[in-house]
């Protein structure tokens, strides 16, 4: 029985080819807007590390005094002071924890071909491969000993393991980072979370391919590598001596397993925000420990214009419907007479219903598919602009099916009104009209 219905709903809307047309093109401009905001949407305000979100957590102090606060609103300070991070690291109190700046570096091929580049970095510490689950291709990380000795010691990107060395296992070969050898002990898979959550208010870029190098910390400050963002909170700051400057240039991370030792370490933060009160190092002894999906919707990631265009969207959206439901309508009420000579001859209510919602499933379906033509169109767009996510604009397997599903649903909603004006016309006037 579906298969006559889908059969005389081909029928009619060949019929009217014009009408069916303009149908389908205004499902299709409504969802290939919504699908093209949607899919930016998701790729600003997704999950980063889903597998590992629950358990990272940001802390934050405040060392500024309390007459030049960080912000007039009250926000916390983002990042902290060496000597902060250093004493929250060497507590221990969290089942790991590092601390990190962001760095653009010159990096010097080994071949005498090569010519020297700038690749985005990270200085950090050890913990920083296991506690964001960074998967090697070859080697591994650097150890809290590598840490303390200032080893020069440095883990690459697969990219940037594919312009030095072909792609080859370069573990043990050296690479010259601002004029200072560093032994590779380590290649990186594939991996570039979206957004780089920890590098927010630390420079750089918060998507694509990620950073092509990570060295340790204090053997990359040994060299004089800087960060790229450093701010001030009182006299005498200078990049020169960072380790001892009233500054924040560093962002601290944290792996608590469970809610109780969050719980601890919030206790513990504050105790130690009050011990640098009563020392003289801070006047204010707030605090924060912020989730990693908290941290990315206190800092605003996901920008308000997105949620705004989205929103819109949905709009056009549901205006289109509106659209296809008057010409669904407008079709089914010249119909009248077709209707009632069926009814006559023995259709049922049921039967004129689903020849009607097969109608709209059909423009549903062309549209969806025209809909994800004007979808990549968009994306195409939004690909050619200046963001920072551009390049991460592409349509994938699951907002493929959703567009399926919500042309469908759409085209569904869109065919009720007139199917079941159809389903209300009685046969007798119309055959009397005959």
């Amino acid at each position: 029985m579906f298969g006559y219905y889908l059969d005389l709903a081909l029928r009619s809307l060949k019929r009217n080819r014009v009408l069916t047309a303009l149908m389908v093109l205004a499902l299709a401009l409504g969802i290939g807007a919504t699908i093209t905001t949607l899919t930016v949407l998701r790729l600003l305000s997704g999950d980063p590390l889903p597998q590992k979100s629950a358990q990272l957590f940001y802390p934050q102090v405040d060392p500024y005094p309390a007459g030049k606060p960080f912000s007039r609103s009250g926000q916390m300070p983002w990042l902290m002071s060496y000597v902060d991070a250093m004493n929250l690291l060497h507590a221990g109190k969290a089942q790991r924890q590092t601390a990190l700046a962001r760095s653009r570096v010159k990096v010097m091929p080994k071949t005498q071909e090569g010519k020297p580049f700038y690749a985005d970095s990270v200085m950090t510490t050890a913990d920083f491969f296991p506690m964001f689950d960074a998967p090697f291709q070859y080697g591994a990380g650097w150890s809290a000993a590598d840490d303390d000795s200032r080893a020069q010691v440095a883990v690459i990107a697969g990219f940037l393991n594919d312009k030095l060395f072909g792609g080859a296992n370069s573990v043990g070969r050296m690479i010259r980072i601002e004029d200072h050898d560093f032994r590779v002990i380590g290649v990186l898979k594939p991996w570039a979370p979206q957004p780089r959550f920890y590098g927010l208010h630390l420079g750089g870029r918060d998507y694509g391919n990620g950073e092509g190098v990570f060295m340790p910390l204090l053997g990359a400050r040994a060299d004089g590598i800087g960060p790229s963002m450093m701010m001030s909170y009182g006299p005498g700051a200078s990049m020169e001596h960072l380790e001892t400057s009233p500054s924040i240039w560093l962002g601290v991370w944290l792996e608590l397993p469970d809610a109780s030792a969050v719980s601890a370490y919030r206790l513990f933060l504050a105790d130690y925000a009050q011990q640098q009160v009563a020392l003289g190092r801070f006047q204010k002894s707030r605090t924060a420990l912020s989730g990693l999906m908290q941290w990315l919707r206190n800092e605003h990631v996901v920008p308000d214009d997105a949620r705004l265009q989205t929103g819109m969207a949905f709009g056009f959206l549901l205006i289109c419907v509106v659209n296809t439901v008057g010409l669904l309508l407008a079709k089914c009420l010249r119909r009248s007479r077709e209707i009632g000579v069926r009814r006559a001859l023995g259709a049922s209510r049921s039967a004129i219903f689903g020849q009607f919602m097969a109608e709209a499933a059909i423009v549903g379906v062309a549209g969806g598919a025209l809909g994800l033509v004007f979808a990549e169109l968009g994306l195409w767009g939004i690909r050619h602009q200046p963001a920072q996510y551009a390049s991460l604009a592409h349509l994938n397997l699951p907002m493929f099916l959703f567009t399926f599903v919500v042309a469908l649903a759409a085209s569904l909603v869109a065919g009720l009104l007139p199917a079941w004006r159809a389903c209300a016309v009685a046969p007798a006037p119309q055959l009397k009209a005959n």
